[in-house]
């Protein structure tokens, strides 16, 4: 399978796309959207992204080196096409306002890396661990809290279950040096709209002064209009 590559440049005369190779390893995961490391030239890396894949091309002859990420998608890709011939510019410098703050710039390092943390979960059967309660090889009150409230709420961070069974981090690296539990570090999904209430906006009525503008305007021959009126009146 092909990929064709727009470089992330701004260099007018490369404005177009490149036919890259895609290896068998990064298959599964690579998409129209997909950001990605390429060889270009005779000794550059650069980075790219993926605006169409198709079976073959007699232009290909290197591999794409790596995925970066893939968080943009199709639409994305040609919303960023549409812009670059209405507003003369780079496929590349369209894509990049698409992407989140901090995570276009260059240089690698100074890019936000996704946000991981340490989750706790049990690693022994719950049955296992009532028996090992009820015979007092377990006598921690604390560490007794920790593995009940795990019964119901695995996979929780561990600060959270710090705060919420008011237990320590040692009290918890004991359980996991016991065999009780196991802390994994994993990548943390963020979802900036999870928890708001997002209302739909209702259709508004028209005051009379803009009733009696629309029907002016309804009946005329003319296709654009110069409404006059004070800023946030909803001439729109």
């Amino acid at each position: 399978m092909i990929a064709e590559i727009i470089i992330n440049t701004i260099a007018k005369e490369l404005n177009k796309t490149y036919d890259y190779i895609i290896p068998d390893s990064i298959l599964k995961d690579i998409k129209i959207g997909s950001r990605v490391f390429v060889p270009f030239g005779k000794t550059k890396i650069q980075e790219g992204y993926v605006i169409e894949i198709k079976s073959e091309s007699e232009f290909a002859n290197k591999e794409i080196l790596k995925i970066e990420d893939s968080i943009l998608n199709k639409d994305n890709i040609n919303l960023a096409k549409l812009m670059s011939k209405r507003y003369f510019c780079n496929i590349s410098d369209c894509i990049k306002l698409m992407l989140p703050p901090g995570s276009s710039t260059k240089n690698l390092e100074n890019r936000i890396k996704e946000k991981t943390g340490y989750m706790v979960y049990l690693k022994k059967e719950i049955e296992e661990i009532e028996f090992d309660i009820e015979n007092q090889n377990i006598k921690s009150e604390k560490q007794k809290r920790i593995l009940k409230f795990l019964f119901e709420n695995q996979g929780i961070h561990i600060l959270d279950l710090e705060l919420i069974t008011d237990t320590s981090r040692n009290i918890i690296k004991t359980l996991e040096k016991n065999g009780y539990l196991e802390i994994i570090e994993e990548k943390i999904e963020r979802n900036p709209f999870i928890n708001k209430n997002i209302i739909t906006d209702k259709a508004l009525i028209l005051t009379k002064e803009q009733m009696e503008a629309y029907k002016k305007i309804s009946v005329s021959k003319y296709n654009e209009f110069l409404i006059y009126g004070v800023t946030g009146s909803r001439k729109n």
